[in-house]
C-alpha cells in the first residue's frame, strides 16, 4: 500500500471511530438515572448489591505482612466517609492480638496503618464503618 493510501485509509479508520463514539455516547446520555431515593439503604438493612447496584462505599485496601509487622493502605474513592481499622491475630496464643486506632478516611483520603505481634501472625484483616454525617 502507497504512503497516501495508508494516510486516506488512516484517515477513514479514525472518522469511524470517530462516528461510531458520538453514537455509542448518545445512547449512554438517553439512560435514565435512578431518583435519589432509589440509592437509600432499605430498612432490612439489605445492601444495594442485592437490587443490582453496586454499594458505592468502603476505601479499597492493600495489606503485608513482614514477619512480624503488619501494614495496610487504605485509599477511599467514593465521596462517603469511611473509619478503617486493622486488626492483627498474633499465631502465639499468648501474644497480644493488636487492633489500630480508627482512622476515618474522606473523599480522596489515603491513609497507612501499621500493627504488630511479638512473633508470628496469624491473619490480617480491615473493617469498615460508615461515618454519620
Amino acid at each position: 500500500m502507497r504512503p497516501s493510501h495508508r494516510r486516506t485509509a488512516a484517515a477513514l479508520v479514525t472518522a469511524l471511530l470517530i462516528a461510531t463514539g458520538f453514537a455509542v455516547s448518545s445512547e449512554l446520555r438517553d439512560v435514565p438515572v435512578p431518583a435519589a431515593a432509589d440509592l437509600s439503604v432499605p430498612a432490612s438493612g439489605a445492601g444495594r448489591e442485592e437490587r443490582g447496584r453496586p454499594d458505592r462505599f468502603g476505601a479499597t485496601c492493600r495489606t503485608k505482612i513482614e514477619g512480624s509487622r503488619a501494614t495496610a493502605s487504605c485509599h477511599n474513592p467514593y465521596p462517603e466517609t469511611d473509619r478503617v481499622r486493622l486488626h492483627v491475630e498474633c499465631e502465639r496464643w499468648w501474644d497480644i492480638d493488636a487492633d489500630s486506632a480508627a482512622v476515618e478516611l474522606a473523599a480522596a483520603g489515603y491513609a497507612e496503618l501499621a500493627e504488630r505481634c511479638w512473633m508470628e501472625i496469624r491473619q490480617v484483616w480491615i473493617s469498615h464503618e460508615r461515618v454519620a454525617s
